[in-house]
């Protein structure tokens, strides 16, 4: 592992949290005082450091801008009642990161960069993490290429970023949806398992369409008959019908491979549930609903942890649900709450400390 003394670290003179209320701090617009930094050449990382966050300086002929070689991650980090700093299933977040590198033909990272050097930096910034309940510090990971010449071709050399952001609940109302029947998100053998940032630039015209119509977010569908559903936004989706509870599997690679999705099916076989991963056509759902047994339908992300949808849309068809009479979600919101803030045992040993 990487020690301290190998890392160069630079602290800021002042702390910007002096400046800061962190109570019902909003999502992704505050940042933390350092970043970690490391850069890939000659085949190796290199010119690792922790410094003060700030701007990048880069030539116009960027890769990245070009190109689209640019992958991060989503994380969280937590503080218990004992004022301990936790993170959340962090190994998985570094796993799938390398898996988005290969996909985009990148480099991996290695593990003592990323989840030491990320601890080196969490503890140098724990006390930016809010100390109250749905409050955390997201943990943006991201690697970009950086050559300098234009050519359609991967790059020789990269960028890996760790930067910091507090954070209160993303979701803190339920969200109403709309199902995409025009656009498309992710087709098999493309990048749709890859968090990189084209998955996410290519989504928001279909987001704002929705938005315009009165929608949070858009449920994507399949790219050939947009009748058989993916993922939401930003977002797993998950259905309860008939007391059975259905997510869309990943065996063709359209969905992303959500860590807090893999969190929810743990959890809710523990409840005693039954939970199927497989194909969900919009007219089964349609189905269910007009009969009476699509019971409930939530959303589970990093940013979002479990988030109620009170309603979704598909053409003409109008699909609301009374969030009183739920169960199911608010219960696994609350287990999954509950071990991140160290209040419920943590049997499955997700939270790694710093």
């Amino acid at each position: 592992m990487i020690e301290a003394m190998d890392i160069s670290i630079t602290k800021t003179a002042r702390s910007k949290l002096q400046d800061l209320e962190l109570d019902n701090i909003p999502f992704g617009k505050y940042f933390t005082d350092h970043m970690l930094e490391a850069d890939y050449k000659n085949g190796e990382w290199q010119n690792i450091q922790i410094k003060p966050y700030q701007p990048l300086l880069f030539e116009p002929s960027l890769s990245a801008l070009h190109y689209g070689q640019a992958i991060f991650e989503g994380m969280k980090a937590y503080k218990d009642n004992n004022g301990d700093t936790f993170l959340f299933r962090p190994y998985d977040n570094f796993h799938r990161f390398n898996i988005s590198a290969a996909r985009m033909n990148m480099p991996e990272i290695s593990e003592e960069i990323f989840i030491e050097g990320l601890r080196q930096l969490l503890k140098m910034d724990k006390s930016w993490i809010p100390p109250m309940r749905d409050h955390s510090l997201y943990i943006r990971p991201l690697m970009f290429a950086t050559d300098t010449a234009l050519g359609v071709k991967p790059s020789d050399t990269y960028k890996f970023m760790i930067i910091l952001s507090p954070t209160g609940p993303y979701y803190a109302e339920p969200m109403k949806i709309a199902v995409e029947e025009k656009y498309t998100r992710a087709a098999p053998g493309g990048v749709g398992f890859a968090k990189n940032a084209g998955n996410y630039g290519g989504s928001m015209l279909a987001a704002t369409v929705a938005r315009e119509e009165g929608y949070d977010q858009v449920l994507w569908t399949d790219a050939f008959e947009h009748k058989w559903l993916q993922e939401v936004g930003m977002m797993n989706v998950f259905f309860v019908i008939n007391g059975i509870v259905i997510t869309p599997t990943l065996d063709d690679g359209c969905i992303l491979a959500g860590v807090t999705r893999s969190s929810a099916i743990t959890l809710l076989k523990e409840m005693g549930l039954v939970v199927e991963e497989r194909k969900i056509h919009i007219d089964e759902l349609l189905e269910a609903y007009k009969r009476g047994l699509l019971e409930e339908t939530f959303g589970t992300g990093t940013a979002a942890t479990i988030a109620l949808i009170c309603e979704l849309k598909y053409k003409d068809h109008i699909m609301r649900f009374s969030l009183d009479r739920w169960k199911i979600a608010p219960a696994l919101r609350k287990s999954i709450t509950d071990i991140r803030e160290g209040t419920r045992d943590d049997k499955y040993g997700w939270m790694v400390k710093v």
